[in-house]
């Protein structure tokens, strides 16, 4: 098996699946779903591909029931962010460089070689691995396979180090608009500096991130914010009569967007200002009870599997995770240790990709029953 989770893994990172929605003009999905529904098929597995957005396919892969048992989701996404060279693999001792290695095509590999082994032992439930697209952008690969499947319980395999996740963070991402007066720069007393009136806006918001920290998670630590864009102005000359703010919550478990837009709302109150905001773009947090049957069942298969208790632990980023629980789908996130998410340099390691394949085939051979 150790052979085959390294060789999928370096089949699949080379090929490119740059999101088209983050980068115009790029790969997508499509040459990798070919690929994965092939390997599928090859290896004696069942395959469906969803397409409902041209171009932008997921793929289902499902092991061949034998019984009544129960059904284990294993979820990986497909797309990578924008390449940082070329499409090659670089092996220096245990670690494998290359974009989409770490996030989170390693969990993806190790997702596909488990079902393969599931199927193989002749569980009598059944493995499903649902490849999806999109995942770094707006999730709609995700969004659309759970129209035509569901599961008992759903490992999303993306990258935590060997430990099981349980909750992690959502967002939100609000654009506030300052007005202000256009005028000559001659003769700034006729207008109004949207520009400046912005000011006291980005001051109230560092003030609200620092009272955010009043209240933490004990896996997540306090929500954030952070200012992610700003634009404003015409020309050097003529004062600004608009300021576009973009802001970016993480909000955690029991936090929501109405939350965010009132504290929003609060906030340019008090500044006096003329502004208004509106929400672009949000996703809930995510959690799952410790003590729940599905989070039992996983710490121990993978403690058995890794031969040390399992760690709990949260993440400190966004996954499709959060869908899958929304669904009524028991969820957790387990997937191999490395580094460099969408960074320069990226790598996963090697070892770790093989001990999660395996703890995977522990976890569905006794979660399938």
């Amino acid at each position: 098996m150790e052979r085959d989770v390294v060789e999928l893994l370096t089949r699949l990172v080379e090929i490119d699946s740059v999101n088209p929605s983050l980068v115009p003009g790029a790969a997508g999905e499509t040459a990798i779903a070919e690929f994965v529904a092939g390997w599928a098929v090859d290896n004696g597995l069942r395959v469906e591909v969803v397409e409902e957005t041209p171009g932008r396919p997921s793929v289902v892969v499902r092991s061949n029931r034998t019984g009544d048992g129960r059904t284990l989701l294993l979820c990986g996404h497909l797309d990578t962010v924008g390449l940082n060279g070329p499409l090659t693999t670089r092996i220096d001792g245990d670690r494998l460089y290359a974009r989409g290695a770490y996030d989170m095509k390693a969990g993806l590999a190790a997702a596909l070689v488990a079902c393969r082994e599931a199927d193989r032992a002749g569980v009598a439930g059944e493995v499903v691995v649902a490849a999806v697209s999109d995942e770094e952008h707006s999730s709609i690969g995700v969004q659309q396979v759970l129209k035509h499947l569901t599961a008992d319980g759903a490992i999303v395999c993306e990258p935590t180090e060997l430990t099981v996740v349980t909750a992690h963070k959502g967002f939100v991402w609000t654009e506030i608009r300052v007005v202000g007066k256009a005028a000559h720069g001659s003769r700034p007393h006729l207008g109004e500096d949207a520009i400046l009136k912005t000011g006291p806006v980005l001051v109230a918001l560092e003030q609200l991130n620092e009272k955010l920290r009043a209240h933490e998670h004990p896996r997540l630590g306090p929500g954030t914010l952070h200012a992610s864009l700003i634009t404003g102005g015409r020309e050097e000359s003529t004062v600004p009569d608009l300021c576009v703010l973009t802001v970016e919550r993480r909000t955690l478990p029991g936090e929501t967007v109405a939350d965010v837009e009132r504290d929003v709302a609060d906030l340019l109150a008090s500044c006096a200002v003329r502004a208004t905001s509106r929400t672009t773009l949000s996703r809930e947090p995510f959690e799952t009870d410790d003590d729940h049957e599905f989070v039992t069942a996983v710490t121990g298969a993978v403690g058995e599997s890794l031969g040390r208790p399992a760690e709990l632990a949260g993440a400190s980023y966004w996954a499709d995770s959060a869908f899958l629980s929304a669904a009524g789908i028991p969820t957790v996130l387990f997937g191999p240790p490395g580094d460099g998410a969408h960074a320069e340099v990226e790598w996963v390691s090697l070892e770790g990709t093989v001990e999660c394949a395996r703890a995977l085939v522990v976890v569905a051979k006794e979660f399938c029953r």
